[in-house]
């Protein structure tokens, strides 16, 4: 048997946010592994992160973040249970924050992976079998790789995969459950718009040498 350490106990309740007693037990149960630990508490339906996830949220804020120099700025709204909460210094920095990573993050098209709709997901699919570098692999091969790549360009797409800017250890999403268990109410993106200047528009090319020659004929 594993020995549990009272920093792995302390780890596995800021994660949960059960008592120690009870960390500690699903610690033993597990031999030591915190992931395991963490599957035996939600089993027994003990993990507050998991419970405050189903709460209903509709309060919250509508947060909005201007990079420097205008050229960037992104509305997000983030929902919480309570008015009070939303009202807090905690709940409005995390706001900010988000706001923040989503200026940074120009693949970012969605909250998470579920959002996106199944054609995109079978478009990608599509191409991604198509490939030159899978032609010869066995096709539950290539299926498995060709899996694991959309994975990836999905995550990279997914606002809460990404890793949060001002930490890169944790994701967004791992960032909003540690906020859940500080603060004791569900949080939830729910959208978000991002704005960059000129995006979209077609600008004109000018050719500066022509303008001048043009010009110059018009003063002859």
């Amino acid at each position: 048997m594993a020995a549990i350490s009272p920093a792995l106990v302390k780890e596995l309740r800021e994660k949960t946010g059960v008592g120690m007693m009870e960390c500690k037990k699903a610690l033993v149960e597990a031999d030591g592994n915190l992931d395991k630990a963490e599957e035996v508490l939600r089993k027994k339906g003990l993990s507050k992160g998991e419970k405050l996830a189903s709460r209903v949220a509709t309060e919250g804020l509508v947060a909005s973040y201007i990079h420097t120099g205008d050229r960037i700025g992104v509305l997000v709204e983030v929902n919480c249970q309570t008015d009070f909460v939303a009202r807090g210094d905690e709940f409005r920095q995390l706001s900010r924050d988000i706001a923040m990573q989503i200026a940074a993050s120009p693949t970012v098209e969605y909250v998470s992976v579920d959002e996106v709709p199944a054609e995109i997901k079978e478009r990608e699919k599509s191409i991604e079998m198509g490939r030159e570098d899978l032609a010869s692999k066995p096709e539950a091969i290539r299926e498995k790789i060709v899996l694991g790549r959309i994975d990836k360009l999905l995550k990279e797409r997914a606002l809460l995969d990404q890793p949060f800017i001002k930490d890169p250890n944790i994701t967004v999403d791992e960032l909003i459950k540690q906020k859940m268990l500080t603060i004791g109410e569900n949080i939830k993106v729910r959208r978000f718009a991002r704005f960059v200047l000129g995006e979209g528009l077609e600008k004109k090319e000018v050719d500066f040498a022509a303008e001048v020659a043009e010009q110059m004929k018009k003063k002859d």
